[in-house]
């Protein structure tokens, strides 16, 4: 199974800010134990060769991450406003 990684500095204050540490972390929980859960709403963004990937935190917030298969870890890099 996966590991995510700790979260940046900047990154943790954007999540306390818009208090997003719950939803966050039950999103990170169904990441790790299962991708393709729908809630997630998983998906691979453009240019696909970057594979850099989007899930949906709640209606409003999705973070963006990147998988290392060869490490098993996840990291998790920014939390954009979906609607923006």
């Amino acid at each position: 199974m996966p590991t995510v990684l700790p979260f940046s500095q900047k990154l943790l204050s954007k999540i306390k800010h818009h208090q997003l540490e719950k939803k966050l972390a039950k999103q990170c929980f169904l990441l790790v134990s299962n991708p393709l859960h729908p809630s997630l709403n998983l998906e691979l963004l453009e240019p696909k060769n970057r594979g850099i990937y989007s899930f949906r935190i709640d209606q409003k917030f999705r973070a963006l991450c990147v998988f290392n298969s060869t490490k098993n870890i996840i990291e998790v890099f920014a939390v954009t406003n979906h609607y923006h």
